[in-house]
């Protein structure tokens, strides 16, 4: 056994003792002994292992395996530009709190400055966005295999507090196994299949808390951030008599905790001035929400107090005057009593609003992005999971659909981007093992189209994506640039239309496609199948501003005077 091979045998080991059990491999050259341990790590049923050529489109979908199993899943790609591909889903991962872990091949350090091929200094590559775990090259001696298992349990330890981690290999060559001698000492790792090194991050919560008064009429918004914090939260809330704004992320999460999320709470905040009956004395705000501008236009209102990450709590207007990293019901004798009629107030005009919503909806020509978030969510089996892509798709659910505890609905929300949204989907419905669903919008599939790009061995996702397809950029049409006196250069460089053959484009991937062309197509587009299939619905986006400013006014006059 050659000095590569065996510490690409030894990091496959203990990755698998260390419970990684997704790992993405991209092919290459100086990768290639890890490639082998993988192949044979995944033929003996150790690991789940799946195979990409495009190494963005890998890190995305081993950023959903890890956001979709509840554990580190891993990249693993050759030097050079290759690792520099991982660097988008490694930002999202810092961003959105995941472990995922990148593994980046590496030549050895004689060849760094020599003019070698595919050789950059990719050491500490993504900077503070992940933690760097720098390995030794491998030699023909003794006394490694302790430090090569060691290392791994490090990053998996890292990765399991849901900070990236780097973990850069060098290999020499030879790259294959080779016939040589015995190898210096033991390669085993600890008896009965444990870590080398095992180890408990401690618990931090309750060092934390709220520490001030909390007044009786609080509003409660949660964006995204870890479930468990939101769902505390929302218990405080539900007993407290106060209604909660959630973003579709964290809805699921606050109803279990019992809260009162208002269906319309965003398109409430964004119509208009909020009568005295429905005013806040305080903003209550869990997490990082990211998509509302009814909800940031509040911030500064009324007093806002922080329930997030110390120190990088979410206050982009810098308008809040505390923040604590928790809040349960241990919590309730800091809440000013009850105000009686806070609560039910906020529910008349939620029922007012969303059956306001829903007969615009109704009027409308078929199809609306609205109307499409509204119905497909409606649709869904119980148990599923939906991925929202960015842009207006998710905006579109948060605006108009109703909650569902039944759902899990994931979205890349750390830096929001439209890339590797396809590939997160795949990723969280494999490493979830459940029926999946994806809503994005046509540049977003177009972004990501090599996630459908799979050999013939490669495990499908159950996953149904539906494209929404306005032919271009609609979220801009809804913001400053989308104005008539902008109308000039708008199409150009905002709306960017393509025109793409989305079916010619599917069947290139033999991937099936169903263009949905009515609501009742599109539901029964939607009924559970396994497999990868696309479901498209074109619509005019030309409409789009108009839309949203009428529903604007109605809610105004519903649910607001």
């Amino acid at each position: 056994m050659n000095p590569s091979t065996a510490q690409a045998t030894v990091i496959v080991d203990e990755l698998v003792r260390n419970r990684v059990g997704h790992v993405v491999l991209c092919p290459g050259s100086r990768n290639a002994p890890l490639a082998m341990a993988l192949y044979q790590a995944g033929e003996q049923g150790r690991i789940a292992l799946h195979v990409r050529t495009d190494e963005r489109t890998a890190a995305f979908l081993a950023l959903g395996l890890t956001l979709g199993s509840g554990r580190p899943a891993a990249v693993v790609c050759t030097s050079g530009t290759a690792a520099a591909n991982l660097h988008p889903a490694v930002l999202e991962a810092y961003h959105s709190g995941a472990g995922l872990l990148a593994i980046t091949a590496d030549r050895p350090a004689e060849l760094h400055g020599s003019g070698a091929n595919q050789t950059i200094d990719q050491r500490g590559l993504f900077g503070p966005a992940a933690v760097a775990v720098d390995f030794p090259v491998a030699e023909r001696r003794g006394a490694q295999n302790a430090v090569w298992r060691g290392l791994v349990c490090r990053a998996v330890a890292q990765a399991e507090q849901g900070r990236p981690v780097q973990v850069n290999v060098p290999f020499r060559e030879p790259l294959v196994p080779t016939f040589e001698p015995r190898w210096p000492e033991s390669l085993d790792g600890r008896p009965n299949g444990r870590p080398w090194t095992t180890s408990t991050a401690p618990r931090t919560v309750a060092g934390n808390r709220v520490d001030f008064s909390l007044p009786a009429r609080t509003l409660m918004v949660i964006g995204s951030g870890r479930a468990d914090r939101a769902r505390a939260a929302a218990e405080l809330a539900a007993y407290a008599g106060w209604p909660v704004v959630a973003e579709p992320g964290r809805q699921a999460a606050a109803l279990a905790g019992g809260a009162a999320v208002l269906r319309c709470g965003p398109l409430l905040l964004a119509a208009g001035e909020l009568p005295d009956g429905l005013r806040p004395d305080a903003v209550l705000v869990v997490g990082r929400p990211t998509l509302s501008r009814g909800v940031r236009g509040l911030m500064g209102r009324a007093p806002v107090y922080g329930i997030g990450d110390h120190p990088q709590w979410t206050d982009p207007q810098y308008v809040a005057e505390h923040v604590r990293g928790w809040l349960d019901l241990d919590d309730m004798s800091h809440v000013d009593g009850r105000a009686p009629g806070w609560l039910p107030a906020w529910q008349q005009a939620d029922s007012r609003a969303a059956a306001m919503v829903d007969k615009l909806l109704a009027d409308e020509d078929w199809p609306t992005g609205l109307r499409v978030a509204r119905d497909l969510v409606e649709a869904l089996p119980a148990g599923a999971m939906l991925f929202l892509g960015s842009s207006n798709p998710i905006r579109d659910v948060d605006l108009v659909a109703e909650p569902r505890a039944d759902v899990a609905v994931y979205a890349n929300r750390g830096v929001a981007g439209i890339d590797g949204n396809l590939s997160t989907a795949a990723g969280v419905a494999l490493g979830a093992d459940r029926t999946g669903y994806a809503l994005v919008g046509d540049l977003t599939f177009l972004h990501d189209l090599n996630a459908l790009a799979l050999g013939p061995r490669e495990r499908r996702p159950n996953l149904t994506i539906v494209v929404h397809n306005d032919d271009g950029g609609g979220i801009f049409t809804l913001l400053e640039q989308g104005a008539a006196e902008h109308g000039a250069s708008f199409e150009r460089v905002f709306g960017t239309p393509v025109g793409a053959d989305l079916a010619a484009l599917c069947a290139g991937y033999h991937v099936p496609h169903t263009l949905a062309e009515t609501p009742e197509a599109l539901h029964a587009a939607l009924a559970p199948a396994a497999g990868l299939r696309v479901v498209e619905v074109r619509a005019d986006r030309s409409r789009l501003r108009d839309l949203h400013a009428r529903l604007r006014a109605a809610i105004n006059e519903a649910a607001l005077r």
